[in-house]
Order: structure tokens, then sequence, then C-alpha cells
């Protein structure tokens, strides 16, 4: 099974997978807002940081959600 078909499995039966995920993408959506803005302030680059960190933590937990699932295949 390919990674792409594990991850629509697990959107469509992990709940905690799906927030997950919707959780990355709006958080990515948010980085890219404040990127494409102009000139960013500290205070912005700061707070992109803080956003990308905490996509990584997310993508980080969808991983091992995707691993356990090809164990399992």
């Amino acid at each position: 099974m390919k990674e792409e078909e594990i991850i629509e499995r697990l959107l469509e039966k992990d709940e905690e997978f799906r927030a997950l995920y919707l959780e990355h993408r709006r958080l990515d959506d948010m980085v890219k807002a404040l990127e494409q803005k102009g000139p960013i302030s500290l205070d912005e680059e700061l707070e992109i940081k803080k956003l990308k960190k905490k996509k990584l933590s997310l993508k980080d937990e969808m991983e091992q959600k995707i691993r356990k699932m090809k164990q399992s295949l």
C-alpha cells in the first residue's frame, strides 16, 4: 500500500490523525499568510518560528501513525 493510500485511510478512520492533519494544514496556512504579507517584524518572525516548530511536531506524530499502519499491513 502506498503512503498516500495509508494517509487517506487514516484520515477516514482515525479521528486523532485527522485532527493532527487538519491542525498541521491550518498552521501551514498561517505561516504562508505571515510570510507573504511583506516585511516581517521581529514578533512575526518569532511567531513563524513557533508555528513551524509546532507543525514539525504534528508531522512527527502523523509519521508515527503512518509507520504503525505500514507495520500492521
